[in-house]
């Protein structure tokens, strides 16, 4: 299942965490928010508690996001599962109360949507610490209900290939060097998708053209979506998804 945008003159949206800008990130709520306002596909972090259990989070580390403080990895799910993350450092008390979500959860929420898709980064904290097969292993036992929708992930390339192994399932290379010095890489690798920061595109000239399809964060506004359209990106990615829709709905273009 690809995503495709809902106008062939424009780029899909990918919801960066879920609808962030109006709810915590990685959370219930804000993945609730992201496919009822019409956003097929989302983007979110996982990370394994030290027993092995998938939860939702972009940081090994509690206190960005949640009310505690910890390394997650280092804690059992049991711990975990009261913990609230309702993000504080951005939104005081508003969403207190929000649970921080095992990986189950999220694909039961993701079963009441049927055309959501989800790209799962499984973080490098965790397979530096629980090593890649389990972190896959545990990622695709969660996931198993709606796995034909979900693609895995990763800024560790081999991840991504035990992935696609492991599962049979289309991966995603996340890229942290220049999309031009990755081009050997890409075309050993050949991703499904390649996820990559506008900053590390060469500015104004085509994205390397291969079997892939390019989703590049973290876009902030219409007018920076439309050139990155223009010059081959399909997806672009936001933590402020719902405000790009609307400025890409009332985009108008001139076609050749």
């Amino acid at each position: 299942m690809k995503p495709a945008p809902a106008r062939p003159d424009v780029p899909g949206i990918v919801a960066h965490r879920g609808d962030a800008e109006h709810f915590p990130e990685n959370t219930l709520p804000g993945l609730e928010s992201a496919w009822r306002h019409g956003l097929r596909c989302v983007e979110f972090d996982v990370q394994l508690a030290a027993d092995g259990v998938p939860y939702l989070i972009h940081d090994a580390s509690l206190e960005r996001t949640t009310h505690s403080t910890g390394d997650l990895r280092l804690m059992p799910s049991g711990q975990l599962d009261g913990i609230d993350a309702g993000e504080p450092l951005r939104f005081g008390r508003r969403h207190a109360g929000t649970r921080l979500p095992r990986l189950t959860a999220v694909a039961s929420l993701m079963a009441q949507f049927p055309q959501a898709l989800a790209f799962v980064e499984i973080k490098r904290a965790s397979i530096a610490h629980h090593g890649r097969a389990a972190c896959i292993e545990n990622t695709l036992a969660a996931l198993a209900p709606v796995i034909e929708r979900c693609i895995l992930i990763s800024f560790d390339a081999e991840a991504c290939r035990l992935a696609r192994t492991a599962g049979g399932l289309p991966v995603g290379w996340v890229l942290d060097e220049e999309a031009e010095s990755a081009r050997a890489a890409l075309d050993e690798l050949r991703p499904e998708y390649v996820f990559c920061d506008h900053r590390r595109l060469r500015a104004g000239a085509p994205v390397p053209g291969g079997p892939w399809i390019w989703a590049v964060y973290e876009v902030t506004d219409a007018s920076m979506a439309l050139d990155l359209f223009d010059r081959g990106v399909a997806l672009v990615e936001s933590m402020a998804p719902l405000s790009l829709k609307r400025e890409l709905a009332t985009s108008t273009r001139l076609h050749p």
